[in-house]
């Protein structure tokens, strides 16, 4: 049985539609990755996946039981609230100190335990905002345009662990990116939406298909081979440091 599987999904945000016909289905272990251009309706269909935005037509069909790890597009921290890093993975719920320690070193910052989060560094917050969804044991991991403001090498070395995490624990992910570049050479699948689902397939599959090319441009043919390339060069030669690279 799939973890998730839409039937004619349609989302009405803001007094428009956003999204309408969407049929989609994900299993486990698997990598999909989400690619539209801005106001396509990406970040609308995560959230109707999440169940934070009630479908206006169709379903949405979760596996029973089903536990859902996510990471924010971005999240505001007040800079004069003392939140050190500990305390925020225990929000709402208190999670064993072991746990926390545990998953901290297991995204690369295992030594910002009690280091305020308004000091963080951009790749160091990421990493603490995957350690939480990931403090839930999630069988799928939803990731929300998480590299947004880092760098190469630092969106190299967050996707490369979000690949590792998948090998050893068998979640799926679900990624939504804007950025052509950052779709992983792992992912099984490509979904293109534009208010609907445009074409979906493999990388190479999705690179070579007009509609993608339609709403891209002709100029991107090598965009999705971009990351590829990247990552493939990091992955040789960075791969012993790829946990603890500081992003920022």
């Amino acid at each position: 049985m799939s973890l998730i599987t839409t039937k004619g999904l349609g989302v009405r945000y803001g007094g428009r539609h956003v999204l309408h016909g969407i049929d989609f289905s994900i299993d486990r272990g698997e990598i999909v990755t989400i690619v539209g251009p801005n106001g396509s309706g990406k970040t609308s269909f995560l959230r109707a996946l999440l169940g934070v935005v009630a479908p206006e037509q169709g379903q949405v069909t979760r596996a029973p039981g089903l536990r859902l790890g996510y990471v924010p597009q971005r999240l505001h921290i007040d800079p004069g609230l003392p939140l050190p890093v500990a305390r925020f993975l225990s929000l709402p719920v208190r999670a064993p100190a072991a746990a926390i320690k545990m998953v901290l070193q297991r995204v690369g910052v295992g030594d910002v335990a009690r280091q305020n989060m308004a000091t963080l560094s951009g790749g160091q917050f990421q990493r603490v905002l995957l350690a939480r969804a990931l403090l839930s044991q999630p069988d799928i991991l939803m990731l929300d345009e998480p590299t947004a403001g880092l760098d190469q090498p630092g969106v190299a070395s967050f996707y490369r662990l979000i690949e590792d995490v998948r090998r050893e624990t068998g979640c799926a992910v679900l990624s939504v990116s804007h950025d052509l570049h950052v779709v992983m050479s792992a992912s099984d699948r490509v979904v293109c939406i534009n208010g609907h689902i445009c074409c979906e397939g493999t990388p190479q599959v999705v690179r070579a298909a007009p509609e993608y090319r339609a709403l891209f441009g002709l100029g991107t043919g090598g965009a999705l081979a971009l990351y590829q390339h990247q990552h493939d060069h990091d992955h040789d030669h960075d791969h012993d440091h790829s946990e603890h690279v500081d992003a920022g």
